[in-house]
């Protein structure tokens, strides 16, 4: 068997391929002379690799962590890559629901432009991170998506597992946050017409003045979908972090 997740996020056909082919001429001794000899060359000489590798004056601890921690980020690369976290928000309609509804609301606000317009850069990333934050944590607690194990021997899968939820559920919501902002930044400048977020503000208006909008709207927008997220039941937060495909096969309907 051959986990595609750790083989990683990138050049996956060819590593599966690659990894095929080494799994087969191992089992088959690597020649049709090793094979029928019994002698295993491919095994052999994976033996004689690991032995070289190690330092003549230690154990070889170093290399071989160095291995393992490689080996695990390459997992944990494709693990995220496998639950395709760009799809998070699109699962839990009643979050983007609710992000859209308060984008639009703080769009339209009158506070919500003097605000934007009182805020410096700092803050507005400040509260852009607060609310990733928030809608994250949200996710991850409400539907009880963070495991834990008092068994000794588990603790490494389980760590996995949970570094690859929450990268899974920050790049998903980061996903969302790019899209809402795109989104401000487009409908920005029809929906508040420059005299009226002037009017609003009590100076003239420029293009960093619409991205400050925009900023802000996005980041509250987030916040709304932490509240809509509140609504989702837990088996919806688990479809829509975790993706399991089925590929269609023939026959599979008769099945």
């Amino acid at each position: 068997m051959v986990c595609l997740p750790a083989l990683g996020p990138v050049r996956l056909r060819r590593r599966t391929r690659d990894t095929v082919v080494g799994l087969v001429r191992t089992l088959l001794g690597d020649t049709a002379d090793d094979a029928l000899s019994g002698r295993g060359g491919g095994l052999g000489r994976r033996a004689t690799q690991l032995g070289r590798n190690q330092r003549p004056d230690g154990d070889g601890s170093v290399v071989f962590t160095a291995r393992v921690l490689s080996g695990n980020l390459r997992l944990l690369l494709g693990m995220i890559q496998a639950n395709q976290p760009w799809r998070l928000a699109i699962g839990l309609s009643r979050a983007l629901t609710a992000a859209l509804a308060a984008g639009v609301f703080a769009l339209v606000t009158p506070d919500i432009w003097q605000l934007s317009a009182a805020l410096d850069w700092i803050r507005l990333a400040a509260i852009a991170l607060g609310s990733v934050a928030g809608i994250t944590i949200a996710l991850i607690a409400g539907a009880g998506l963070w495991e834990h194990t008092s068994h000794p021997g588990g603790r490494k899968q389980v760590t996995l597992f949970n570094l690859a939820t929450a990268a899974t559920v920050v790049l998903g919501v980061l996903s969302l946050y790019a899209a809402l902002l795109l989104l401000a930044l487009v409908t920005s400048p029809v929906l508040v017409p420059t005299h009226l977020l002037e009017e609003g503000v009590g100076h003239a208006v420029h293009v960093g003045d619409y991205l400050k909008l925009a900023w802000l709207t996005s980041s509250l927008a987030t916040v709304g979908g932490a509240l809509g997220a509140g609504l989702e039941s837990d088996e919806a937060v688990r479809a829509a972090a975790y993706t399991y495909r089925q590929e269609s096969r023939p026959g599979a309907q008769e099945e």
